[in-house]
């Protein structure tokens, strides 16, 4: 059931975009002043905007069993996020094409097609999750799409399916109905830490949450509190 249940949460991540970097490609006039072209709106500029940098110092731990739960919660964050990304990459495009279709039957023949190639593409890969990597998966999407797992279910399936889906999944600690929320809930608080770090890292590929959070004012907020993640200055 849980392995079932994973695999739905990736139904709307059925094919992967392939990244669009802009090209920059230098230019200069009669005044030997250097210019950039950018592909992605077909303008000139004199200079190239960067993207925010954030400064992040050493986080200090209360003991070693909080170091071993972070890193342990960091590593869990990298495996799924993936997953949630390609969701949201996804969830626009499959609401569209469902939009487009004449009747009930065309829709539900295209999820049926898209649920049996997501199944054949990253089943494997999904049933290797755990039960405390499908809650992070849970809490992922909502972060990237702003739409709850059991409203996703609930969107393609009928109420009472999803309504049994997300008690069944309880005896599993999956919980469909949870939220993504840095601001009052520490794991997710430590998600967002990790993502944001990985992020700068280069070790995942950002993308904006359907959320607006200001991290700095997150670190602010919890660096002031009694929680398992200090900084150390």
């Amino acid at each position: 059931m849980v392995n079932r249940l994973i695999l739905f949460l990736a139904l709307i991540a059925a094919h992967a975009l392939g990244a669009q970097i802009p090209d920059a490609r230098k230019a200069t006039d009669s005044t030997m002043a250097e210019y950039y072209l950018m592909d992605s709106d077909s303008t000139l500029t004199d200079a190239i905007p960067l993207d925010e940098v954030l400064i992040f110092n050493r986080l200090k731990f209360k003991n070693q069993l909080d170091r071993r739960k972070y890193l342990i919660l960091r590593r869990k964050t990298r495996k799924v996020y993936p997953y949630a990304k390609l969701a949201a990459d996804r969830f626009m495009e499959l609401n569209q094409r469902l939009d487009s279709m004449k009747n009930n039957s065309q829709r539900r023949k295209y999820t049926r097609i898209i649920q049996r190639y997501v199944q054949d593409e990253f089943g494997d890969q999904l049933k290797k999750l755990s039960r405390t990597e499908g809650q992070i998966l849970v809490k992922l999407i909502h972060r990237q799409t702003g739409i709850t797992t059991f409203d996703l279910v609930k969107e393609y399936r009928s109420g009472w399916k999803a309504f049994w889906l997300n008690t069944t999944a309880s005896l599993f600690d999956i919980r469909l109905k949870e939220k993504f929320d840095p601001v009052n809930v520490e794991e997710d608080y430590l998600i967002e830490d990790i993502l944001q770090r990985s992020f700068q890292a280069g070790i995942l590929e950002r993308q904006e949450p359907a959320g607006k959070y200001n991290f700095l004012e997150l670190m602010s907020k919890w660096n002031s509190s009694k929680s398992t993640v200090g900084i150390k200055k």
